[in-house]
């Protein structure tokens, strides 16, 4: 179904910016508008703490951006195309992972900002960078898997999309975007580990570490893989 899977990619990216002024330019815009209103807000606060406070935020607002709109869509992707499901067989998961699929790809367009950002920021590319390969795709199995057990739940109970909306909320506020994860890591209590489990923290803190030049997390690279699996 390799045909098919492209086919309703490309649909979906089609879809997405049709009667849209900007296009996929907007993939590239949106977040570097959202990086410089979270910058300007909370550099006061954080930006002693953190170093490169502007590429920090980036990589967190990208990898949540692309779990929260993958999840999202895959959620919907096997109810909303129920009436094709009627009249030819095509295996479900093949909705779910087309919509998955096509969110990670602007979800790699998207990395050219952060690319520009870093450059300005000065920031040297190093042999670690390569490493970032690992938890993009920790971050893709994560949001295919949750996608598709979305879209199950989605099928017999049409609140889940509403309830996951919740939960994507309390994700992102637990993922450390914005703000320094040192304090609540080194903190000995329930909030160390409320980040420490938290898989997107995890491809979040090791992707931060490879744009950096820093070595990946063990515990980070196989708890995420392993959830996404």
């Amino acid at each position: 179904y390799k045909y098919l899977l492209m086919e309703l990619v490309k649909k979906d990216i089609k879809l997405k910016y049709r009667n849209s002024v900007l296009g996929i330019f907007w993939t590239m815009l949106e977040p570097l508008l959202t990086m410089i209103v979270l910058t300007v807000v909370f550099t006061t606060l954080f930006e002693r703490s953190i170093e490169n406070f502007p590429v920090y935020v980036l990589i967190g607002r990208l990898m949540y951006s692309y779990f929260s709109g993958g999840t999202r869509s895959a959620l919907k992707a096997v109810r909303n195309n129920s009436g094709m499901m009627r009249k030819v067989y095509v295996p479900k998961y093949i909705y779910p992972l087309a919509s998955s699929l096509s969110s990670f790809i602007i979800f790699l367009i998207s990395l050219i900002v952060l690319a520009a950002v870093a450059i300005v920021q000065k920031i040297q590319p190093t042999v670690y960078l390569f490493g970032a390969v690992v938890p993009l795709i920790a971050l893709f199995l994560m949001t295919t898997g949750v996608g598709m057990i979305l879209a199950t739940m989605d099928v017999f109970f049409r609140d889940t999309e509403y309830l996951w909306g919740v939960v994507l909320m309390i994700v992102m506020y637990v993922s450390a975007i914005f703000y320094p994860a040192d304090r609540l890591l080194q903190s000995g209590d329930w909030k160390q580990w409320m980040i420490k489990l938290n898989p997107l923290y995890a491809v979040i803190a090791n992707c931060r570490n490879a744009v950096v030049g820093q070595p990946l997390e063990r515990f980070y690279v196989w708890y995420s893989l392993g959830f996404g699996i």
